[in-house]
């Protein structure tokens, strides 16, 4: 019983946080697939630079533009132990640091299909029996400033989750998720760790 109630309070925290992936998880016929296209890339593949620096790091999770708190808050301490562990710091802080290095992160939902609340409706209106898919698009960007007035570097990295929804086989482009958390959080870590991969081969990144 308590492990039924800790994930649909999980469903609804990700409800609150990312509303069109969390509403559609509620209603319980939904299927969430990451997309294969981006995969994760171990921190001991990063080029690493001779002296790690220490940085202060900003992460923020957008809803088309927009900063959304609850999923930031949510996503946050994920994304910090994954920076914390790509070896490419020697000290994560949330506060100014000494030299002024900063690294901000942003991570963009964007819808990626149209229409996706009605295509939810219909398909549950007939039952499941008219599948439908619903595509998430998320984009990560980061800047990173080695000191104050110093050029900022960038990387971008791009990602999707699918949500699959009633009588619908799974996209093959695909990996399908045991749960809408899991699927979130496996976007959240292959897009950074592609990001910090490329932000790490930057020439002036050392």
């Amino acid at each position: 019983m308590s492990r039924s109630i800790s994930r649909f309070q999980t469903l609804l925290n990700l409800a609150r946080a990312i509303p069109m992936l969390g509403l559609l998880a509620l209603t319980g016929c939904a299927s969430f697939y990451v997309d294969t296209a981006t995969k994760e890339i171990p921190a001991d593949a990063y080029k690493k630079p001779a002296s790690p620096h220490p940085v202060q790091v900003v992460f923020e999770f957008q809803t088309k533009g927009v900063a959304n708190a609850r999923a930031t808050q949510y996503l946050a301490p994920l994304v910090m132990e994954q920076i914390k562990g790509s070896g490419l710091f020697s000290e994560l802080k949330t506060t100014p640091v000494e030299g002024g290095a900063l690294l901000s992160v942003v991570l963009n939902n964007v819808p990626l299909t149209d229409d996706a609340f009605s295509k939810g409706f219909v398909t549950g209106m007939t039952f499941g029996l008219a599948g439908s898919q619903v595509s998430d698009g998320y984009v990560c960007t980061m800047k990173y400033i080695a000191r104050p007035q110093a050029p900022a570097i960038s990387s971008t990295a791009r990602h999707a989750i699918h949500t699959v929804m009633g009588a619908k086989d799974g996209p093959a482009n695909g990996t399908k998720m045991d749960s809408l958390d899991m699927a979130v959080k496996t976007m959240t870590r292959q897009v950074v760790s592609t990001a910090l991969d490329e932000l790490s081969r930057d020439p002036e990144f050392k």
